[in-house]
């Protein structure tokens, strides 16, 4: 579980800066003006503070709900008619039939 104990900010706010930096890949002197935009005088430094504090434990929150999926994965192949045209149909299935 994440702390936010003796923050200064709003949860909401520090995690939405995270996932926007991790998501977007943006510097975090572009992040600073972006939270800035949206009325949060944040500087870069702390912006780094929360990258290295708070993306481990949302990476490993994100692995622990993440559903699992089989090792081994076969490719499904049928030959259909499309507006009168044979084509193939190719799906991607794991070892019990199911797709993705």
């Amino acid at each position: 579980m994440i702390s936010f104990k003796g923050a200064q900010f709003p949860k909401g706010v520090s995690l939405f800066a995270v996932f926007f930096y991790l998501r977007y890949t943006v510097s975090y002197r572009d992040l600073e003006k972006i939270q800035a935009e949206r009325g949060v005088p944040v500087g870069h430094a702390t912006l780094n503070r929360w990258i290295v504090k708070f993306s481990p434990v949302i990476a490993a929150t994100a692995q622990a709900i993440k559903r699992t999926t089989a090792k081994a994965w076969r490719m499904d192949e049928t030959y259909v008619k499309v507006c009168g045209r044979w084509a193939y149909l190719y799906q991607a299935v794991d070892r019990f039939g199911k797709k993705p």
